[in-house]
């Protein structure tokens, strides 16, 4: 049966836990109808609104099978949320940490997490994406990027990823804005995902300024209601900086600060 309401549909790839699954409960918090992909989404803890969709995004078969599905529903799809990536697992193998070492020295692997399960993916559903959206000639597109894309940060690969994830950003919100489809990319700070909380503990992270992972949901919600969204598409967005901006806090209410190219 297809739905008809008015309410926004949103999904949100690589949902299982991290940012992906705060950005999940935000949206649903907010009132969208969210989808959520992910390999383990079956034992993700997200509210039972959320609508879970089993799915390995480097298998094309099944992204298809997650679009069919929502196109199916009826309600169209106004918000991507293009999260899905795999570039922090595996960062120790043998007993060493191999994610900083030289690019001739790194597993494959980490190319196949990065590229693969993050760009290629971020393209392929982008892609799906925009051809529900510009039907209807309304809809986001937001790509997670980092500040790797504009410096090292220790990581040949990432920074590949990531300034190729900025540049599908700016070159498709050219081709989308005609049919008054955005696309933006947004930087996180430092968010209190599972893994980061536990190197907290060792003392690896200063959390004082950290973002919950509901932050960014939060952030892209208020993005989706914005009458100037346009004016920034094809933009990087730092997400502490433009929640400031848009009146947007972190679930305790709390601002955090926005970080600069120099601190991170």
């Amino acid at each position: 049966m297809s739905e008809t309401n008015t309410t926004p549909v949103a999904l949100v790839t690589g949902a299982s836990r991290g940012v992906g699954r705060g950005v999940a409960i935000a949206l649903a918090d907010a009132g969208f109808i969210v989808y959520a992909t992910g390999r383990s989404i079956a034992d993700a803890d997200l509210p039972s609104a959320v609508r879970r969709m089993r799915c390995d995004h480097l298998v094309d078969a099944e992204t298809d099978a997650v679009f069919a599905a929502i196109e199916a529903a009826g309600a169209g799809l106004d918000l991507l949320v293009n999260n899905a990536w795999g570039g922090y697992e595996q960062m120790v193998e043998d007993g060493a940490f191999t994610w900083n070492a030289p690019f001739w020295e790194q597993p494959l692997h980490r190319w196949r997490s990065m590229i693969d399960v993050g760009v290629r993916t971020a393209f392929v559903c982008s892609a799906k994406a925009a051809k529900l959206m510009t039907r209807r000639r309304r809809g986001l597109i937001v790509n997670l990027s980092f500040w790797a894309a504009q410096r090292r940060l220790g990581n040949v690969i990432y920074g590949i990823s990531k300034a190729a994830t900025d540049k599908l950003t700016a070159d498709s919100a050219e081709e989308l804005r005609a049919f008054g489809v955005a696309a933006v990319s947004l930087y996180p700070g430092l968010v209190r995902t599972e893994a980061v909380i536990a190197a907290a503990a060792s003392g690896a992270f200063d959390l004082s300024n950290s973002e919950s992972p509901e932050f960014i949901g939060r952030v892209i919600a208020r993005l989706c209601s914005d009458a100037d969204l346009m004016t920034l598409s094809g933009r990087v967005l730092v997400a502490a900086a433009i929640a400031l901006q848009m009146g947007v806090t972190d679930i305790d209410g709390r601002s955090p600060r926005a970080l600069t190219l120099s601190e991170v």
